[in-house]
């Protein structure tokens, strides 16, 4: 397990060259927050992919089923994996939430 933490900088770059070889996986998205608790948003729903939007500032998680999963405001982004490939990504948005997704 490697955690690396990807810098505002890199998003967009790290998140569209994650969508063009990451195939449909199938995630849950979590989000714990003080003031919201620990709420699933989504849960074994496929990603098709995600993209960082600069001009908005907003992660933006591309779902099957769902239109989609949008984050404002990212201020750290850690991505979890390993050889055997992406385990999880999370976020924290400006709000102090964090968005956790685990791919299954």
């Amino acid at each position: 397990m490697a955690l690396e933490k990807i810098e505002k900088q890199d998003l967009k770059h790290f998140f569209d060259n994650l969508s063009r070889v990451l195939p449909a996986e199938t995630v849950e998205i979590e989000v714990v927050g003080l003031d919201i608790g620990d709420q699933v948003a989504a849960s074994s729903i496929f990603l098709n992919g995600i993209t960082y939007d600069d001009a908005s500032d907003e992660l933006v998680l591309d779902l099957s089923d769902v239109a989609e999963h949008s984050i404002a405001g990212p201020q750290e982004v850690w991505v979890d994996q390993d050889d055997e490939g992406l385990k999880s990504i999370e976020v924290q948005c400006k709000e102090g939430h964090r968005h956790i997704i685990k791919f299954k």
